[in-house]
């Protein structure tokens, strides 16, 4: 794993959660770890509404110009994002917009990127329409790579239901990221999972005889309170 972690994915995808996820995990083994959010594209489940909490926990947080509590939906990226890519005491993970047009916003980071410092992971769940299926998906990793002139490095299977995630969801989702891997020659770097199905998955990969699975436990911090009503 490289200095800079870029996560990008497709609209609803999960990448935030996984962009958070990893920021918290670094930070048990790094002194030095920030979360970048340039997802100035879609106005939910952003890395900055948990600004506090991470901060708590010693991550620093970057996002727009003009902080969480005003304007927080003006698309305008602050340059602060700039310190923690420029310092290389840092771990970067930058939670970067949806789909190829969200992506864009990389372009002005660009020369941090291309350094051989940074790997892009590109988070895939197998329940959103548009990336279901194999066309779908590879025309979405294809877009977002053209967008920005930057590979990805590696996949991560994020496939779920939220609260009514099964285990058949995660290997569904291993399967098709499985064919992306076959066509594109991306690896799949992660298969998430929520730290209560992790036993259960576990039993089923090994009857199933995956040996190429590799777990990432997850907790649901963006998951917003209306959905346990």
């Amino acid at each position: 794993m490289k200095r800079i972690i870029i996560i990008t994915g497709h609209y609803g995808s999960g990448k935030t959660e996984f962009a958070v996820n990893m920021a918290i995990n670094l930070r048990k083994e790094h002194e030095k770890v920030a979360l970048l959010d340039m997802d100035i594209a879609n106005p939910y489940f952003r890395s900055r509404e948990r600004q506090k909490y991470l901060e708590n926990l010693g991550i620093v947080v970057h996002h727009n110009s003009y902080g969480y509590d005003i304007t927080e939906d003006m698309p305008a990226i602050s340059a602060s994002l700039k310190a923690p890519l420029e310092n290389k005491d840092y771990l970067a993970v930058v939670d970067a917009g949806g789909d190829d047009s969200g992506a864009r916003v990389l372009n002005q980071f660009k020369k941090y990127f291309i350094t051989g410092d940074s790997t892009m992971l590109c988070v895939i769940n197998a329940n959103r329409p548009e990336t279901d299926h194999l066309d779908g998906a590879l025309e979405h990793i294809e877009k977002i790579q053209v967008e920005t002139g930057i590979k990805i490095d590696g996949l991560i299977n994020n496939t779920h239901l939220s609260r009514e995630t099964t285990t058949n969801e995660i290997i569904k989702g291993y399967k098709l990221c499985r064919q992306i891997s076959d066509r594109m020659g991306i690896p799949i770097v992660y298969n998430t999972c929520v730290e209560e199905l992790l036993d259960e998955l576990k039993m089923v990969i090994k009857k199933d005889g995956l040996t190429d699975f590799e777990f990432y436990p997850i907790r649901l911090y963006m998951r917003p309170t209306w959905l346990d009503r």
